[in-house]
């Protein structure tokens, strides 16, 4: 009897733990704007792509780590369509934005917030998304593939050193397989704020080092610590902004530099508007040099006014 009951008990669970197990690696959320496009066909057409990416992001297994549900990343993904040049091909802009928590906090840290303005969807209704990591199929699927891995490996890297690597690798292969389909950002020529730039800086340990250490020491050894010893943690996000100081001196006009404070400018001037003012002095040294344009932000940190 008690066999049965064991039995019974593990047939009613094991679906569940199938489920726990087997938990995709993105809880991504999806949205998509027309405000200049009138067409109704168009207006059914981003309905059925927005659910298609939703279903592509967080159904596909993108590593081989297990993921509990409540590990998943949380992202986003918001296009603007801006015009539209046939019933099935738009021009777009893309913005990813992804953040991880805070050890014993109720709060997520942002990691990423990226603005792509060479989007080009051509897309049917009910267009498969088919993704193969060796070959190029269209466009919006690799778009979303390659930015599932920068999503995935900026994750990774806060919470082991350079832990992101095997998925920018992952990134740079869409790059490169995309490369010959003529589309814009992921060609060098593109621009300097593109994909291609986004994932072959991160991939360059030449220069840019600096800027992966800063992310797990930022993280792992700062943020994480804030909840049992703020003084420790505040002391590692100082030495992190170092870290990135050492890349700005570098590469003053770099785009990666600027994404770093992109997401973490308004939380580097929280955590330390608490600080004594010899830190905020320091902070604010150098955030204003690096990120002059959100001194607004950090004015709280200018203990000369």
């Amino acid at each position: 009897m008690f066999k049965k009951v064991i039995f019974f008990i593990l047939l009613v669970l094991s679906p569940m733990l199938a489920m726990v197990s087997n938990a995709q690696e993105l809880n991504c959320r999806v949205d998509i704007v027309s405000p200049q496009i009138q067409d109704a066909s168009a207006q059914a057409l981003f309905k059925n792509l927005k659910d298609a990416i939703y279903q592509f992001m967080n159904n596909t297994k993108w590593t081989n780590d297990n993921f509990m549900p409540t590990e998943r990343i949380e992202c986003s993904i918001f296009i603007n369509v801006t015009t539209q040049n046939s019933p099935s091909d738009f021009n777009a802009t893309m913005q990813i934005q992804a953040s991880r928590p805070v050890y014993k906090a109720s709060y997520n840290s942002p990691q990423l917030n990226f603005q792509d303005n060479n989007v080009h969807l051509l897309y049917t209704l009910n267009q498969p998304m088919l993704f193969n990591i060796n070959t190029f199929s269209d466009n919006i699927t690799s778009m979303l593939a390659y930015y599932a891995y920068i999503i995935i490996g900026t994750d990774y890297d806060t919470y082991s050193m350079n832990g992101g690597s095997p998925y920018y690798q992952k990134a740079q292969n869409i790059v490169v397989n995309a490369q010959q389909a003529g589309e814009k950002g992921w060609n060098p020529q593109d621009g300097d704020q593109t994909r291609y730039w986004l994932v072959n800086n991160l991939m360059d340990e030449s220069y840019y080092a600096p800027l992966r250490k800063a992310a797990y020491i930022y993280h792992k050894q700062g943020m994480d610590m804030m909840s049992q010893d703020p003084v420790k943690g505040r002391a590692q996000i100082m030495e992190a902004l170092l870290q990135v100081q050492q890349v700005y001196n570098v590469r003053p006009a770099n785009y990666n530099v600027q994404l770093f404070f992109n997401a973490k400018a308004a939380e580097i001037a929280n955590i330390f508007s608490e600080a004594p003012n010899e830190e905020k002095s320091r902070v604010f040294s150098i955030v204003s040099a690096i990120d002059p344009t959100e001194l607004e932000k950090y004015a709280k940190l200018n203990v000369g006014e």
